[in-house]
């Protein structure tokens, strides 16, 4: 009892916090009323007046435990990734786990590729693991679930059915690896284009390196204007990607033949090979590539300084038996090397020679009188001075199953080497001559009878030794084949020439006359009304001395058959002739009638006529057009894709706009 009275207050309650845990608990022992004369302090936090110390040390941020792994812990863990979405997931982290994702190889991964089971109900055959065995039925359910998940997206892999075009600054190692490790789940990469790369982050050898450990299946690679891609990575491709079936280098001057050996060595399923502007690419190469690709088809090499006679001998004589299509420009290559093509192109269907300056018309002579082109059927010359008349004829006797010739910017091919080439090559469907001039009507002429059996197409393009002159050629039996003719930019070609090929070709269902000044309807129309099979095409552009009288008889003769006609640049047609296509060409698809003299008479004539399949029409720079044609550009609008009123001053913009919003489904040019 004394200590009840010595009691002062002062070590008997706690003053600032309860003695209780729990604030409530304390009504389980003092019920609170006026009775109870007890003070209990509220339990609030002091207000702090004190300035605040902020520590370092408290806040500091903490670095997660996955960022303190090392890359080859984080390399095992993603190879083990079960599927593509897992992949996709990490890459998505950070650019250092996207190139770490990226830098696997499909051969690393741990998931064994295990052919799916026909049957539904059969489950993966994989071998348990102790863990894996003392699981119950439905985590086992959902394991084998889980692996035919991931069988079927390796089997995805291997297809390569994506394509994918990368230009200028889309180009960067980021853009490559992500595409490496996206593509697998997504059918697998099987088309890569690279044209240039990015200014500030330039395409390196470790984006290619992503591709290539990431997309085995790839089967295109096209790479355009890369001057920092080296061997490392393309020999990255090789390695890996050994389905590669087409390879196109383009200005890619620090490639060398270390790199086309390795594409040899591991790729031999390659069939295509394009070569341009690579000055480290030489013979030995080529070597490899003949011997080793064994299903090599076609290869295009051009402008390769140290790519000479060694190299094209050597390739021909491993893989000319197989090879199909060759393209050669632009190479310090002799006569040795077409005498190679000459005796081992045997398989050869298509040869293209351009700006073979070092070779000679023997070169030529022996290609042809080897005989061993015996199933080319596409034959190409350009600025080749070694095209000579002798040349022409023995390429003509060496090659019987020869069909397209086209000879450009030969200018030592005269009539007499061209007649021959006629005689010696039976079986030429289509001959094109472009500046050649010293071809003139003569040898025209008698392409016409000696390849009168079979010849198809004729076409003629800036060969200013043509001239209109008169020849007695009635005794000339016509060429029924020739179905096609066409003229281009030849000034001597006129009326009387026309006139001659009225005689010779009746069977004519394709023509065009473009740009010659000295064609008018006294020329054409004996060629129009002596068509028997019917015009199908007709193309005028640029004779300016037609008018509507030609295109009336046209119109009239063939207009069941007629499906375009381009009156481009023909100043003297005007509404007539529009009317006369209205009224009988009912098959007409394409029409072009620029800078001519028609009005809005004529297009609403049009608008009333029989065109229900006309899909295009071209009235640009006619200036006699006005706003009043909107209503038969509405009618028109119910066939037509394409509309074309650029620079016809008299439509007015409000108009122009009228029409994109009701004719929606043409494109219109204004």
């Amino acid at each position: 009892m004394s200590k009840l009275f010595d009691f002062t207050g002062d070590n008997a309650f706690f003053h600032g916090v309860s003695m209780y845990k729990n604030p409530k608990e304390s009504s389980l022992f003092l019920p609170r009323g006026h009775e109870v004369d007890a003070y209990f302090p509220p339990c609030k936090r002091s207000r702090v007046s004190g300035p605040f110390v902020f520590s370092e040390e408290r806040f500091e941020k903490k670095q997660t435990s996955i960022d303190v792994l090392p890359d080859e812990c984080l390399f095992e863990i993603f190879r083990r990734l079960p599927g593509g979405q897992e992949k996709c997931a990490c890459a998505c982290v950070s650019k250092h786990w996207l190139m770490l994702l990226s830098s696997i190889r499909s051969d690393e991964t741990c998931v064994q590729k295990i052919k799916v089971a026909p049957k539904p109900q059969e489950t993966c055959s994989i071998k348990p693991t102790e863990s894996s065995k003392d699981d119950n039925k439905k985590g086992a359910v959902a394991n084998t679930t889980r692996c035919d998940d991931e069988f079927e997206d390796l089997d995805i892999i291997d297809e390569g059915h994506l394509s994918r075009c990368l230009e200028g600054k889309k180009a960067t190692d980021i853009r490559l690896a992500a595409i490496a490790v996206g593509s697998g789940p997504r059918g697998g990469l099987g088309k890569l284009v690279i044209r240039g790369s990015n200014s500030t982050r330039g395409l390196t050898n470790a984006g290619l390196k992503a591709v290539a450990h990431g997309c085995p299946s790839l089967r295109v690679l096209s790479l355009w204007n890369l001057s920092t891609i080296s061997d490392d990575g393309l020999t990255e491709i090789a390695n890996d990607c050994h389905l590669l079936e087409k390879l196109d280098l383009y200005q890619c001057p620090a490639i060398t033949d270390k790199a086309l050996l390795a594409i040899a060595k591991n790729c031999p399923g390659l069939i295509s090979l394009t070569i341009e502007s690579c000055p480290s690419i030489g013979n030995e190469s080529l070597q490899a590539i003949g011997h080793c690709c064994a299903n090599l088809k076609s290869i295009t090499i051009k402008n390769c300084a140290r790519i000479g006679d060694q190299g094209i001998a050597n390739l021909f004589s491993s893989a000319g038996n197989q090879l199909i299509k060759v393209r050669l420009e632009a190479l310090s290559v002799s006569d040795v090397s077409l005498a190679v093509i000459g005796r081992y192109g045997n398989a050869l269907t298509d040869l293209t020679l351009v700006s073979l300056q070092n070779v000679k018309e023997r070169g030529f002579w022996v290609m042809g009188s080897c005989k061993g082109l015996v199933n080319l059927q596409v034959f190409s010359v350009t600025a080749c001075q070694g095209v000579t008349d002798a040349g022409l004829e023995a390429l003509g006797k060496g090659s019987p199953n020869l069909k397209r010739v086209c000879l450009r910017k030969c200018s030592f091919v005269s009539d007499n080497g061209l007649v021959s080439f006629a005689k010696a090559a039976a079986s030429v469907e289509s001959i094109q001559l472009d500046e050649c001039h010293r071809i003139t009507q003569a040898g025209l002429f008698g392409v016409l009878v000696y390849c009168g059996q079979k010849l198809k197409a004729l076409a003629l393009a800036n060969c200013f030794g043509i001239k209109d002159l008169l020849f007695g050629f009635h005794f000339i039996s016509p060429c029924h084949s020739l179905r096609s003719f066409s003229v281009h930019n030849c000034p001597g070609f006129g009326d009387a020439t026309l006139s001659m090929l009225a005689r010779l070709c009746p069977n004519l269902s394709q023509i065009s006359l473009n740009a010659l000044e000295g064609v008018s309807d006294v020329g054409l129309l004996p060629l129009v009304e002596s068509s028997d099979a019917g015009l199908v095409k007709v193309n005028l552009s640029g004779c300016v001395n037609l008018t509507d009288k030609a295109v009336s008889t046209i119109a009239k003769l063939h207009g069941d058959t007629l499906e375009m006609l381009n009156l481009d640049g023909c100043k003297n047609i005007t509404d007539a002739s529009l009317c006369a296509v209205a009224e009988h060409c009912f098959l007409l698809s394409e029409l072009d009638v620029s800078k001519s003299g028609i009005t809005d008479f004529g297009i609403a004539a049009l608008a009333e006529g029989v065109q229900v399949s006309l899909q295009i029409l071209s009235l640009s720079r006619c200036p006699l057009l006005t706003d009043r044609s909107l209503p038969a550009f509405e009618a028109l609008g119910e066939s037509l894709m394409g509309l074309n009123i650029q620079k016809c001053s008299g439509i007015s913009h409000g108009i122009i706009d009228m029409l994109m919003e009701r004719l929606w489904r043409c494109d219109i040019l204004s």
